[in-house]
């Protein structure tokens, strides 16, 4: 089942009330409810969105994202739930107890995916995706001489430009990067809780200011589909913040249509095939990583 985003950018009165969320609104008497069982992330935007312990209390409890923004209305931290899968013990053993060649075979199918995905979406946009061939076809266990970070060089120049470079306080669009990326970070943590893992132990991204590297690492394949959004939102118009119409059109990457197994799955639900994959590769060195195969 597609799971509801909600995104809250003015100021409302969030409550539970029969397991259902109760929107209410200022200077008013009407008041508007979704079934909790229903949402998997939720946006707090406004500053001054006023939101109830037990309902924040069901929202974990049913394993829904909620991402509370700055005052700049960019994603600043999460709340997500200690216990979200019933055999969570078992799997924290085997991400506690996988061995650092298992960590590293996983990682070089992660950055092959993700270039894999990102010279997919060169030839889409008629980009000739083939320059980084050279870099997926040769990667080694970890990633140990990091074609991930010469693939990413080629690849920005040949999306947005010569003159790009991919920093979070960089010129346009990695504004807009940085939201669609917080937001499709979220959805992977839940997913990666729904699986019975631990966000906060990564195999690659490691950094004690970071509480969810292993979400990191699991969302490289997937962030082209980002990519993908931002591209053609710049494209229309180069000078473009990131208004209320802009976040909507990021927010959509959770149902951008993705292929896996044969199969054509929203990237929301895709998540959990690749997180539960990765249990299975986590407890068996010979079980490879389920990933996303860009249309």
């Amino acid at each position: 089942m597609i799971k509801q985003t909600l995104m809250f950018s003015t100021p409302v009165l969030l409550s539970l009330k029969l397991n259902q969320l109760v929107i209410r609104f200022r200077d008013s008497e009407d008041e508007v409810t979704r079934p909790i069982e229903d949402i998997g992330v939720v946006i707090v935007e406004n500053q001054m969105v006023q939101i109830t312990v037990p309902l924040l209390n069901a929202l974990a409890g049913n394993n829904v994202s909620v991402v509370f923004c700055d005052s700049k209305a960019m994603p600043n931290t999460m709340l997500m739930p200690l216990v979200a899968n019933s055999t969570q013990q078992e799997s924290y053993r085997c991400q506690m107890e996988a061995s650092l060649p298992t960590k590293k075979r996983i990682w070089k199918e992660i950055v092959e995916w993700k270039i894999r995905n990102q010279a997919a979406l060169l030839n889409k946009l008629g980009k000739n995706g083939s320059c980084l061939r050279q870099y997926y076809e040769n990667v080694l266990s970890g990633d140990s001489d990091n074609r991930e970070g010469a693939a990413a060089k080629v690849y920005w120049q040949r999306m947005f430009g010569k003159g790009f470079v991919r920093r979070r306080e960089g010129m346009p669009p990695n504004a807009l990067l940085n939201y669609g990326y917080s937001i499709l970070r979220a959805a992977v943590a839940r997913a990666l809780l729904g699986s019975g893992l631990l966000p906060a132990f990564g195999l690659f991204h490691r950094n004690r200011y970071n509480a969810f590297p292993l979400a990191d690492d699991v969302m490289e394949v997937y962030r082209p589909y980002v990519d993908e959004i931002v591209y053609s939102v710049y494209m229309e118009c180069p000078d473009i913040g990131i208004t209320k119409e802009v976040k909507q059109r990021l927010l959509e990457v959770l149902f951008a249509d993705v292929r896996m197994n044969k199969q054509t799955k929203p990237l929301e639900v895709a998540l959990s095939f690749t997180t539960a994959s990765l249990v299975r590769a986590l407890k068996d060195n010979r079980q490879h990583i389920v990933c996303p195969k860009m249309l």
